[in-house]
């Protein structure tokens, strides 16, 4: 089954961190680029951060320096290591295979003050 499974979400404090987890399967996943996007409450959903299939990386202004993401080819999984996480960072993150437009089911990131 082609499918991307997301985890590692939760709550957590303002400065906190968190690390966020993709499993893809049914797919060759080294040939494609991936994505973490992230929608909140009443807002469209925006892209935080790309890793290509050759390994570049890509993030958006709001978590450039913050965020990192990374993948392990063996386990088919790609990462995003969340630092010094803000109240605006609440939100949905999903995972997505830019090459196969495939989505994950999303999972839930809440910052607190």
């Amino acid at each position: 089954q082609v499918q991307l499974v997301e985890s590692g979400g939760g709550l957590v404090q303002a400065g906190g961190s968190l690390r966020l987890s993709c499993t893809a399967s049914g797919f060759i996943f080294s040939i494609n680029t991936m994505g973490w996007y992230r929608q909140a409450p009443g807002k469209q959903r925006e892209l935080a951060a790309v890793i290509t299939s050759g390994g570049a990386t890509f993030y958006d202004n709001s978590v450039k320096g913050r965020f990192t993401i990374s993948r392990d080819l063996a386990k088919s999984t790609v990462y995003l290591q969340m630092n010094s996480l803000k109240t605006e960072d609440t939100a949905v993150y999903y995972c997505h295979s830019e090459s196969r437009d495939l989505w994950g089911q999303g999972t839930q990131v809440t910052v607190s003050s």
